[in-house]
């Protein structure tokens, strides 16, 4: 079956393609952070969040005119629509106020009560199973979050930024239960386009003053639009509808866990930035936790 295949509601097994998937936008999705705040060093929340969905929601909607995959019926579009407002244009404007008073750190670790959020709403809206091997999983990887959390050293304080990552969280967790049932009848990559479309749509009356401060904004400010748009935004929403479309939504969530351990590997690698001891331990906890759910006998 190819990438772009349809789906059937039965999940298959965790096969090469559902690998690089998960591989791709782990990666994609551990940069943005640090993406985000050179970001909003040139561009406020709103129109930094604009830009990157204008410039994914080009070649998104590009695809779904070369592919025509047919108008999706009420039902469908509604469900769509819920992507393109809550997992792009809410999750963007919660997650880049958030990221304005919240450290990375702390930052990752309130977004990573997605897994859980979603793995409880799975089990009341779709029926799948959790079992309590799956939530001790869940409960190391989370407890080593944390842990990369505190190694940063700024505490771990509920303000208001904290509450709009935790907002950015459940809108997350929503959308990927919502959205589950549209791959028995669409492909993941037809799913990904529509919530960029929609969600640039949203975010349109950002996109004027998003544009003034692109023209005023030093190349690194710029650059890291232009990387949020294509990579974390295009490239990893699409891989993420992969994903989604070959596993139960509340196993593919976990794998969320591993964002923040690979960010501070990326930290290390390109910017020479040393892991605390809490971080070193609390990455391999949340790898381990992800090892844990996943293990098949």
């Amino acid at each position: 079956m190819s990438i772009g295949a349809a789906h059937p509601s039965k999940p298959l097994s965790f096969d090469h393609v559902t690998a690089v998937a998960v591989i791709v936008t782990i990666l994609a999705w551990a940069s943005a952070f640090p993406a985000i705040r050179a970001g909003l060093q040139a561009f406020g929340p709103m129109e930094l969040g604009a830009l990157r969905f204008a410039i994914a929601a080009v070649p998104a909607a590009l695809f779904l005119i070369v592919t025509r995959p047919g108008w999706p019926t009420p039902a469908d579009f509604l469900r769509l629509a819920a992507g393109g407002l809550l997992f792009v244009a809410l999750y963007t404007a919660l997650l880049n106020m958030g990221e304005m008073t919240v450290s990375a750190g702390a930052a990752s670790f309130i977004i990573n009560t997605n897994p859980i959020m979603t793995a409880g709403l799975a089990m009341l809206v779709l029926g799948e199973r959790f079992s309590a091997r799956a939530w001790t999983g869940t409960a190391l990887s989370f407890a080593g979050i944390g842990l990369i959390a505190l190694g940063e050293g700024d505490g771990m304080r509920l303000d208001t930024g904290a509450l709009l990552i935790l907002g950015a969280a459940l809108c997350n967790s929503v959308t990927t239960v919502v959205q589950k049932p549209l791959f028995a009848r669409h492909k993941p990559l037809t799913v990904s386009a529509w919530n960029m479309v929609l969600g640039a749509l949203v975010l349109a009356p950002w996109l004027p003053s998003g544009v003034g401060q692109f023209a005023a904004a030093p190349s690194s400010g710029a650059l890291a639009a232009i990387y949020l748009g294509l990579v974390p935004s295009l490239i990893a929403y699409g891989t993420w509808a992969i994903a989604l479309s070959r596993l139960p939504a509340s196993r593919a969530s976990n794998f969320m866990y591993c964002v923040p351990p690979v960010a501070t590997l990326l930290g290390f690698a390109w910017l020479g930035e040393v892991p605390t001891m809490h971080g070193a331990v609390g990455g391999l906890m949340a790898l381990a936790g992800v090892a844990v759910v996943n293990w098949r006998r």
